[in-house]
């Protein structure tokens, strides 16, 4: 068995670690239901690889980031996952703003920039209030 060493909180840190976690998992469902719509509507890029391989490999990504936030508890690994997060919001207000080529609607992408933006702030409490 993996042991994940743990950093020791306070309890109100510890609780924002886990409120993190529990606002990615939700971040990682929405994503996943978001690319399993594009792809029944044929919006999916195939041309990528196969499909299957994007949503087990999204979903193996976020099951470790959630570990890693709830148990690892690292302050720079919550401020790295952040910046890659936040990497998310250029494409997401083009999208919602300006339209995109593709035939999704704009407002999806300003729905995803919403979910971005609040798992930014769950990521930020984690990784910098004290």
């Amino acid at each position: 068995m993996i042991r994940i060493p743990r950093t020791d909180h306070p309890p109100e840190r510890t609780r924002k670690f886990h409120q993190a976690a529990i606002v990615y998992l939700h971040y990682a469902i929405l994503y996943e239901a978001g690319a399993y719509v594009l792809l029944q509507r044929g919006l999916f890029p195939g041309t990528r690889g196969p499909e299957w391989v994007w949503f087990v490999t999204g979903a193996a990504i976020a099951a470790l980031v959630i570990v890693l936030l709830w148990w690892w508890q690292n302050v720079w690994f919550a401020r790295v996952m952040w910046v890659l997060v936040a990497l998310r919001l250029p494409t997401l207000f083009e999208g919602a703003f300006f339209g995109s080529d593709l035939q999704i609607p704009p407002m999806l992408y300003a729905a995803a920039a919403l979910v971005v933006l609040l798992n930014l702030w769950a990521l930020a409490r984690a990784a910098w209030d004290v």
